[in-house]
């Protein structure tokens, strides 16, 4: 099919909560509009490369319609898995259907209906951004319209008559986000989608996947971002050395967040009340006016304990995702939630 039917009828964009709403709902219409019941449907893949074990046993149905985060640690075999839907690589065993089509058998006919992002997109150098575009449309052949190229990197604030050589890290990134979404595919496939990119155009990039999302398009994005895919996905897949560890709502992945924070007090404190917090461990006390803390889950009750010291200031950082992986699955975190 050329273009799935839009679901707005309006120009102007949705709200976020409404475009969830709108999506939830008409989930049976997508799917009768794509004609599958599954967008993606991945059974018990395998890929190994010699004798590292790359997937062992990956399991995941996207349906039509959805958000769909894929959340893992560098390495937990993210990036594999897209490859393999995409048949640019092959794995040892397992099935797949993109769109109801087994990419084995027919590439062109998924490459044609998807739009893919990878990790990192290898484009030439020396051509302007204008250029790279319109080559990206010449390799496809299905009649893009330029206008709407323009309107992506107009939102993007990508500038179009830059040389790729002369462009940042975000500035590639934006022209892999145009060149993915400017035919307005069926599904798109993201591998670290705001990697690179600012805060606010972080934001904007999500506005632009939620829109796309309330047109019919079924988006698989991967990250080792745990806020984004909270903030983006309406499901999620966690995988860790291979395999899938946990299907989850994104509200859950809250559990997840692990931070450390240091706290310094106007007088010197008893902070042994913070110790009672659920999910607060107290590492450090330093004059009995600054404490070091080690938190798991929201910030709820640690804030309102806190209300009751003379806070100075706070210095909150995230731990990485492989530490928090590595506390959630090995501290019964799982088990309790």
């Amino acid at each position: 099919m050329d273009r799935l039917a839009s679901f707005t009828t309006s120009d102007e964009e949705p709200e976020a909560g409404i475009i969830v709403e709108q999506v939830l709902n008409d989930r049976e219409s997508v799917r009768s509009v794509m004609g599958i019941s599954k967008a993606i449907e991945i059974t018990d893949l395998h890929k190994s490369y010699g004798s590292v074990q790359a997937l062992l046993g990956v399991n995941i149905d996207v349906y039509p319609g959805e958000i769909f985060g894929f959340l893992g640690p560098n390495g937990a075999g993210k990036t594999t898995t897209i490859r393999c839907m995409l048949d640019m690589i092959r794995p040892q065993s397992g099935s797949i259907q993109v769109l109801g089509i087994n990419p084995q058998k027919d590439p062109k006919g998924v490459h044609a209906r998807t739009g893919y992002l990878p990790g990192e997109l290898n484009i030439e150098a020396n051509l302007k951004v204008k250029n790279v575009l319109r080559y990206f449309i010449d390799l496809r052949g299905d009649h893009v319209d330029w206008d709407t190229a323009l309107q992506l990197a107009q939102r993007l604030e990508l500038d179009l008559e830059v040389p790729v050589k002369n462009l940042s890290k975000g500035n590639k990134q934006k022209v892999g986000l145009v060149q993915a979404m400017m035919h307005k595919p069926e599904l798109l496939i993201m591998d670290e989608p705001t990697s690179g990119l600012d805060p606010l155009m972080q934001q904007e990039v999500y506005r632009m996947l939620r829109q796309a999302q309330a047109e019919g398009c079924t988006i698989f994005f991967s990250s080792h971002i745990i806020s984004e895919v909270e903030s983006l996905a309406d499901r999620v897949a966690i995988i860790s050395m291979g395999k899938i560890v946990e299907e989850a709502e994104p509200g859950k992945l809250i559990k997840m967040e692990v931070r450390s924070m240091r706290i310094r007090f106007k007088e010197e404190v008893d902070a042994s009340p913070l110790a009672q917090v659920p999910g607060v461990t107290v590492q450090s006390l330093t004059d009995g006016r600054q404490v070091t803390l080690r938190v798991e889950g929201d910030l709820d009750g640690l804030i309102k304990a806190l209300a009751e010291f003379p806070v100075v200031d706070i210095d909150l950082q995230r731990q990485s995702l492989e530490e928090a992986f590595l506390a959630y699955y090995t501290s019964g975190s799982k088990e309790g939630s």
